[in-house]
């Protein structure tokens, strides 16, 4: 809860004599380590009740505290501001007075959603501070659930602006770019995304094809269609999510790159944005990246206790290399961040070579690789070693002069994190030696490969257990005899999880230690399956072991265990 304006929380209960040393202190402490605001940590504390500290803003705003408790909005000020716009600002309005329309915003702070409705209304608008919590029940009261707010709004207007475009055409650029502004095309765009991002979707797809145009979002990694727009309007949205990323729009023929930044239900969203050329014209994909969704704890990754201690000891090391691998959307750069967010102190200097910066990370300078200019993660490398770093962030290490300045950095004093794309944690050695490093090099800075994957976690609305059948038993290797009194769950499908049976994700993990045993076979060029034969004998557990934890932890199911491992 306004997680942006810590500062201003914190300077707010300092001049009421809320806080005092000790408090701040810890209050500082605790912002970068939880990842979670000044706000929610005054109130979980107890240093201030939410009215109180409501009451507070609004004094220092300038505004009136409305309770809205027992409050009714007459329906004729509700008719005053759309759904559409109500959802998108997390606004409500309450009163209207004939000449201002009032309303509550659920961030107090986000004053230019006055201006937004100014322009949008054409209104005088005044604000009040109230609960979040309440704003947002009234929203839900007041305008309903938006579940089928696309189906209505595809049906009604869309398909009237797809008779438009068809009787009248879009001849040339200019008429597109006209059209991905006109005010029906603009809403659509606006509420597939909410949407999707409302449904916590990493992705979301934008398909033309010869007779469909179809919108799908990834969630929880598969992929959700939404109702398909009419096929006319596939070049004026896909233009309008271009002019949005600052694309150039008539540009049809190469792909191309861009970003939107957004405020969606007052909170910040990158979106990664991505254009191919297809057949039937442009594909879009957006790469949602909201930070609000994403653990930057590592306590809250659900991590093996021994995994768990291991990295917070490594992470701690003064040099080596610790590399985290996995195939992409496993998680690698999300268990990264966290690492990162754990030894994020005063005392160490972190820099990080991304490609691109997908989370901006307070205390930590953080570079995008750029090879269109030559800025090539060997490049930013050898520029960080003049930079007196104590921890280096490689993005990716995907060539032999991007490994040699690592172990380089490694072997001079310097704690390098990085990912690979491999199937296990073994693979991780056999892919360095591939690329063409030497092996003493491996074996004398290298510390440990962490592999993983991410499976689909059971809907707790829906969860049921259940008992296996011996087929299933065997895909996993167990027998009906070693089960014993084991319990197994699935998902049942209920509207919490679009009847999937499934809703989130978490990791299993896969760690390699390398020991001296280890290092001795990375010298001989042992090949990975015997290093990772030792590893077993040694200890480690296998990301099917996980897996196996996690099904008998009732998180998931056999069948996500199988398809991941």
């Amino acid at each position: 809860m306004f997680e942006a304006h810590n500062d201003t929380i914190i300077s707010i209960l300092q001049t009421n004599h809320l806080l005092n040393a000790d408090q701040l202190s810890e209050m500082n402490d605790e912002i970068p380590r939880s990842g979670k605001s000044a706000t929610q940590i005054a109130l979980d504390y107890g240093i201030v009740d939410e009215p109180t500290l409501l009451e507070l803003i609004a004094v220092y705003l300038g505004y009136e505290y409305l309770p809205m408790e027992t409050m009714e909005v007459p329906p004729s000020v509700i008719e005053m501001l759309d759904a559409h716009t109500v959802r998108m600002n997390s606004s409500i309005p309450v009163s209207w007075d004939g000449m201002t329309l009032t309303v509550a915003l659920a961030d107090p702070f986000a004053l230019q959603v006055l201006d937004d409705l100014r322009f949008t209304t054409g209104k005088d608008i005044s604000m009040v501070v109230a609960s979040p919590s309440k704003v947002e029940d009234a929203i839900r009261k007041y305008y309903g659930e938006d579940s089928s707010m696309l189906d209505v709004l595809g049906a009604q207007i869309l398909e009237e602006e797809a008779e438009r475009i068809g009787a009248y055409g879009l001849r040339d650029a200019k008429d597109i770019e006209a059209e991905a502004n006109t005010t029906p095309v603009v809403k659509y765009v606006n509420l597939v995304l909410y949407r999707a991002i409302q449904a916590h979707a990493s992705d979301i797809h934008f398909e033309p094809f010869q007779d469909i145009f179809r919108i799908r979002y990834r969630v929880d990694g598969g992929l959700l269609e939404m109702a398909p727009p009419p096929r006319q309007m596939a070049l004026p949205v896909i233009s309008r999510i271009k002019v949005m990323a600052a694309m150039n729009i008539a540009e049809r023929r190469l792909p191309q790159d861009g970003r939107i930044q957004l405020n969606v239900a007052n909170r910040p969203v990158d979106l990664r944005v991505s254009t191919l050329p297809t057949q039937y014209g442009e594909s879009v994909v957006l790469r949602v990246l909201d930070k609000s969704t994403v653990k930057m704890e590592l306590d809250g990754l659900g991590m093996p206790e021994g995994i768990f201690g291991y990295i917070n000891e490594v992470i701690r090391k003064p040099n080596g290399i610790f590399v985290v691998t996995g195939p992409t959307g496993s998680g690698k750069t999300t268990t990264l961040y966290a690492c990162l967010n754990k030894i994020n102190d005063i005392e160490i200097k972190i820099l990080t070579a991304e490609d691109p910066v997908e989370y901006e990370v307070e205390g930590i300078q953080q570079v995008p690789v750029n090879d269109n200019i030559g800025l090539t993660f060997a490049k930013i490398l050898r520029a960080f070693l003049r930079q007196d770093p104590d921890v280096i962030l490689i993005g990716e290490t995907r060539d032999l002069e991007t490994a040699q300045i690592a172990i380089q950095a490694s072997l001079t004093g310097h704690l390098v994190l990085s990912t690979l794309h491999t199937n296990d944690a073994p693979g991780a050695v056999t892919r360095l030696i591939d690329m063409g490093v030497e092996p003493f090099l491996i074996s004398s800075s290298l510390e440990g490969v962490l592999a993983q994957r991410l499976v689909r976690t059971i809907c707790k609305s829906c969860k049921t257990s259940y008992e296996p059948n011996d087929t299933a038993l065997d895909s996993i290797g167990l027998s009906a005899h070693e089960m014993g009194d084991k319990m197994f769950f699935t998902g049942a499908g209920c509207p919490d999880c679009n009847m999937t049976g499934y809703r989130g994700r978490k990791g299993i993990y896969e760690l390699l230690d390398v020991t001296e045993p280890i290092r001795d076979m990375i010298n001989q060029r042992a090949p990975s399956v015997v290093i990772r034969q030792k590893a077993i004998e040694l200890g480690m557990s296998t990301l099917r072991d996980d897996g196996l934890r996690s099904i008998f932890d009732g998180a998931t199911t056999i069948e996500e265990v199988i398809k991941y491992t």
